[in-house]
């Protein structure tokens, strides 16, 4: 993956003499730099990582019961009613 932001940062890291011979290999058999290498492999594990943390993901059960629960809600229980009624209290009717 080749970075086409002309802003660049520097990252320096410290790993032990078999990661980094086995990285420089990855990229070797990938035809690219070991720095090309290391940002692309860095890139997608901190996408993957990032998507699945910030992507909720359902069971089609559980999606079920979301979309019912929006289209046909619950009537409000007595706790519900009380907030409300605290918040047209304290906010009117916002």
């Amino acid at each position: 993956m080749k970075v086409s932001n002309t802003q660049t940062a520097r990252l320096e890291a410290r790993l032990p003499a078999h990661i980094h011979a086995m990285l420089k290999r990855a990229a070797e058999i990938q035809g690219r730099t070991l720095t090309d290498f290391v940002v692309s492999a860095s890139s997608e594990a901190a996408r993957q990582t990032i998507e699945s943390n910030d992507i909720i993901r359902l069971s089609l059960n559980d999606q079920r019961l979301f979309a019912e629960s929006i289209i046909n809600p619950p009537e409000p229980n007595s706790a519900l009613t009380r907030a409300f009624a605290k918040h047209r209290e304290l906010f009117g009717n916002q």
